[in-house]
């Protein structure tokens, strides 16, 4: 069973304020793909269209063993949240400076695919900065401890 996999960039280029997790509509092959761990969040990020959230730039990898019938390796993919969730989210979208990031594509212990979004605000440069900074002491603290 494949290990989840992170979007580590989406943590260092925006304050998460929320985080959903959602189901997502995916083809057979591509589900193969997620669980052999071919997963890229390279350009990821969801939006709304007509009422329903997509995520688009998520390049889930060719199925190796896939016939014809192979998926598209990019392509916008809907996720699937409650009504009261889309609002909120809907809503927050509104305000200035926030967006929706996929976060993390997992197997749920019932052994469905789902991704976690995260409602988040742009980082400027300086905070970015601040992110290194403070990883870097806390690299150091580590190893005189």
């Amino acid at each position: 069973m494949a290990k989840e996999m992170n979007n580590r960039q989406a943590y260092f280029n925006y304050y998460i304020e929320d985080k959903y997790v959602a189901g997502v509509v995916l083809l057979g092959t591509e589900v193969k793909s997620i669980r052999e761990g071919k997963v890229s969040f390279n350009d990821a990020f969801c939006l709304f269209d007509d009422g329903e959230l997509w995520v688009r730039g998520l390049y889930i990898a060719e199925y190796k063993l896939g016939t014809t019938n192979n998926h598209v390796a990019v392509h916008d993919r809907k996720l699937l949240l409650t009504k009261r969730e889309l609002k909120k989210l809907t809503l927050k979208m509104k305000e200035k400076g926030y967006t929706i990031v996929p976060l993390r594509v997992f197997l749920n212990e019932k052994n469905l695919v789902k991704v976690e979004i995260g409602l988040g605000k742009g980082k400027k440069l300086y905070d970015k900065r601040d992110t290194i900074k403070q990883r870097d002491n806390d690299r150091e603290l580590k190893r005189y401890v």
